[in-house]
């Protein structure tokens, strides 16, 4: 697979499309509670979405049936939105993917239903924290394995493992394009990040072992020590002033 650079232009696409997802991602930190369904935030995210120019592109990728993934408490990713009511101390990750003018953005966010408990406060900051520093690494002429060394040594210190099954990627016209985005790694190795790169970033941290099973649904991975996990995420242009966190919200 090639590496596609873009164009100031091909960013301003992305752009838009990303700040869709960020604005939605914040409409739902004010409406998700305990009571709420992932499938009622489901419908509001493709009403959002198409509201406002854009498509869910997660939606029929793969035959995937949802606008967005929706994993509570051991599910790590790609859960199905259900008609399980949240409950107080849940937490849920949703994961979503707009596309405005075939320019695509992801970004997932976990996000805590009512008052976290200390352990679960710490899972969520530490998770937020290592996709920040891999960020923070995200510079042309460093390396993937800079990236990926920055988000794993920061979840380890913070008494964490990382998922290491699951990956970000490059994007663009579609979703998953070229280079993979590991959240582990060594200084100094794997592809050279470059001026016109966009990718995800997308560590997910779990408070347990990071081996992880896929449940019968055929989607939904879930941890197999039955840990909580939660995970962060954003779409990052690579840029000659440094990285551009194109879904930013908070």
């Amino acid at each position: 697979m090639s590496l596609e650079l873009k164009s100031k232009e091909h960013i301003r696409g992305i752009r838009k499309a990303g700040r869709i997802v960020a604005a939605c991602h914040k409409a739902i930190a004010g409406r998700i509670a305990p009571g709420v369904t992932t499938q009622e935030i489901d419908r509001f995210v493709e009403r959002f979405m198409l509201d406002r120019g854009a498509t869910p592109a997660q939606k029929g990728y793969k035959g995937y049936p949802f606008a967005t993934c929706a994993s509570v408490n051991d599910v790590v990713c790609h859960g199905f939105p259900d008609s399980v009511p949240l409950e107080a101390g849940d937490i849920v990750t949703i994961d979503m993917v707009a596309d405005v003018d075939g320019w695509k953005a992801d970004s997932a966010w976990t996000y805590v239903l009512g008052r976290a408990t200390a352990a679960v406060d710490k899972l969520l900051k530490a998770a937020k924290l290592s996709l920040m520093d891999g960020i923070q690494q995200a510079y042309p002429g460093k390396r993937l394995g800079d990236v990926g060394y920055a988000v794993q040594s920061r979840a380890l210190r913070e008494g964490f493992q990382v998922v290491t099954s699951f990956v970000g990627h490059g994007i663009g016209r579609q979703i998953h394009e070229y280079p993979t985005v590991e959240h582990r790694g060594v200084p100094g190795t794997g592809v050279m990040l470059e001026e016109g790169m966009v990718i995800t970033i997308e560590p997910i941290l779990t408070a347990g072992r990071d081996d992880v099973y896929i449940a019968q649904d055929g989607w939904a991975a879930r941890t197999k020590d039955g840990a909580w996990s939660a995970q962060f995420e954003h779409t990052v242009a690579i840029t000659k002033e440094g990285p551009v966190i194109l879904t930013r919200w908070e």
